[in-house]
């Protein structure tokens, strides 16, 4: 539900997984892929980088929605200090995967919301902590042929049956993993008038 005269809701992103998250409790709002430059061209360390991002893309599509609240928002997976990317194919996720067993990938999960009444911008960054079990080629096989994350960073999907593969996982917002850390979003549409369920 929402409050009429709160301003239209664009999510700027092509993700089903962060289009999945809002469904779960925004009856209307419009998903718009901001088609941004996502190179670290100036050399940012991870969590700038994704902060970076998430404004990038919440002001690429303000240019021509003006009168709209924007949520843009970025993902990155760390593991040794190095960005994984998402891996878009088998044997990028084989690499990804057999590099991060027994070790612990942090996910920085970025939030911008940009509010044109106020013509305010709230940000925020989630960042949860994955610990994969020890598993071998054939796990992580098996795990790719059931679940092809491959337009995932990290090269799994929570959602599917990527917790097969996780020893642990310390977060404050289990969704912030899913694309979205939806506790902060939900508590920052309230404070700005919308009516949630």
């Amino acid at each position: 539900m929402q409050n009429p005269s709160a301003p239209a809701i664009i999510l700027a992103s092509s993700s089903p997984y962060r289009r999945g998250l809002l469904d779960r409790f925004l009856d209307h709002y419009e998903a718009i892929s901001p088609n941004i430059d996502e190179s670290n061209k100036q050399g940012l360390a991870p969590e700038e980088l994704a902060r970076h991002l998430a404004r990038k893309k919440a002001e690429a599509i303000a240019i021509n929605a003006r009168q709209a609240l924007i949520i843009g928002a970025d993902q990155l997976a760390v593991l040794d200090n190095q960005v994984l990317g998402k891996p878009g194919s088998h044997q990028k996720a084989i690499e990804q995967l057999l590099a991060a067993t027994g070790k612990a990938v942090t996910f920085l999960t970025a939030v911008c919301i940009l509010d044109p009444i106020g013509r305010t911008r709230f940000e925020h960054i989630d960042k949860t902590s994955v610990r994969f079990r020890q598993f071998d080629r054939r796990l992580a096989e098996a795990y790719l042929r059931h679940d092809k994350p491959y337009d995932c960073a990290g090269s799994f999907k929570l959602e599917g049956a990527g917790f097969v593969l996780f020893d642990s996982v310390q977060t404050d917002d289990p969704t912030a993993l899913i694309g979205l850390p939806m506790i902060w979003v939900a508590d920052r549409l309230l404070q700005l008038g919308y009516l949630l369920p």
